[in-house]
């Protein structure tokens, strides 16, 4: 039964990187809360189909700001940050000031978030809640190959960012370890709320042979076109499969838009394999779902830094909802979400991923069974509906909080 509340809690969500409700994470959070009583609003970018100021989903008040591009340097993501800070805090008033709400909840990257829940908090007697989605200062760090100035403000918003959170929500153990250690956090105010897949939302379907442009074989990866998921890798496993093991029958369906997507579009042109990779970019679930149901095998080439080993990839359990046998680096956490459902190639070696690659499409046994296990494990352990009572708990802590 849904926990029912005398006074509604009145909870406002800002998110910088992606729309609502293409967040997952974030929207399967806010659905979760409205569904349990709390009356919910959600601040974020606009983006492709989301482009509406001012909308209303499933009884979920969304307000959008344009931002003002796609960073990739440090000086670009400065632009964005600030202008994306600047319409939180406007947002925020007029939602403040037409819904009102109790408390904050601050999804990130980046982590200056705090500015404006330190100062409802200060000023207002709002609560703060911190949704660690991303470790920043190993994210830049993963960006720019470097730890200088900036890789030490993201320290410090970091810092700020926890102890200015009254409850903190964690994607793992290994991002819960960083909130206790290095923000300094009461480990009873830290909860961990893993990204599950929604079964509902990731539907087994039939193939789409169209998906395969001709070829016998599918390989498919979703996931964000940016520096540090090793997509470069990935088409340098491509090349290795194509070039060197001289097989054309394999094609690779890449879903997902991104700063670095025209980039890879020409490396793969430069690399003569552009007619064996097909980039969707940025696509509807529907897409989405034809692109992975089709797929043979599906594929995380995240490379190896600390930012993805301590990272939980949404894509890993999506990939295992859908029944699919996967070829990842081996990561810590990319092993502890996939187990069995996985083969590990040797971190950031594109060789190692092409031979793993074609050992499972030799073995179509091992690729049902690895699929099985991979669902399996999703519906028994990893699925949303195994977080909610741990978000509920973590919200009940936080209206419990001061």
């Amino acid at each position: 039964m849904p926990t029912i509340h005398h006074k509604p809690r009145r909870v406002l969500f800002i998110v910088e990187n992606l729309p609502s409700p293409f967040d997952r994470r974030v929207w399967q959070e806010a659905t979760t809360l409205q569904q349990h009583g709390y009356e919910v609003s959600i601040i974020c970018p606009t983006g492709k189909g989301y482009e509406k100021k001012h909308e209303v989903i499933d009884g979920i008040h969304i307000w959008r700001h344009n931002l003002p591009l796609d960073a990739k340097g440090a000086k670009g993501y400065l632009l964005e940050y600030s202008a994306a800070l600047f319409w939180e805090f406007v947002l925020a008033w007029r939602v403040l000031l037409t819904r009102g709400f109790d408390a904050i909840h601050a999804c990130n990257p980046p982590d200056n978030i705090f500015l404006i829940g330190g100062f409802f908090k200060l000023l207002m007697g709002k609560r703060f809640l911190f949704d660690h989605h991303d470790i920043n200062p190993e994210l830049y760090e993963a960006k720019f190959g470097k730890r200088d100035f900036f890789y030490k403000v993201m320290l410090a918003w970091e810092r700020w960012t926890f102890r200015t959170a009254d409850v903190s929500i964690a994607t793992n153990e290994s991002y819960r370890k960083i909130a206790i250690e290095r923000g300094r956090m009461n480990p009873g105010k830290v909860y961990v709320v893993r990204s599950g897949p929604s079964l509902e939302r990731l539907k087994i379907m039939p193939p789409v042979p169209e998906k395969k442009n001709g070829r016998e074989f599918l390989v498919g990866y979703v996931g964000v076109m940016g520096a540090q998921e090793g997509l470069d890798l990935l088409l340098q496993a491509v090349r290795h499969i194509v070039h060197e093991k001289g097989r054309t029958d394999i094609q690779f369906g890449l879903v997902g838009g991104g700063p670095e997507l025209d980039d890879l579009k020409r490396m793969a042109a430069d690399m003569e394999i552009a007619d064996h990779v097909t980039f969707t970019g940025r696509a509807p679930d529907q897409e989405l779902l034809e692109m992975l149901n089709t797929a043979d095998v599906c594929v995380n080439p995240d490379t190896f830094n600390e930012m993805n080993d301590k990272s939980t990839m949404n894509k890993i359990v999506e990939y295992m909802a859908l029944g699919k046998p996967i070829v990842q680096f081996d990561l810590t956490e990319g092993r502890f979400s996939a187990q069995d459902a996985s083969v590990y190639a040797k971190r950031n070696d594109p060789e190692d991923m092409a031979e793993k690659i074609l050992e499972l499409l030799a073995d179509p046994d091992r690729r049902a069974r690895m699929g099985a296990y991979g669902r399996k494990r999703v519906e028994d352990v990893l699925a949303w509906d195994h977080e909610v009572p741990r978000l509920l708990a973590a919200y009940d802590a936080l209206f419990k909080a001061r």
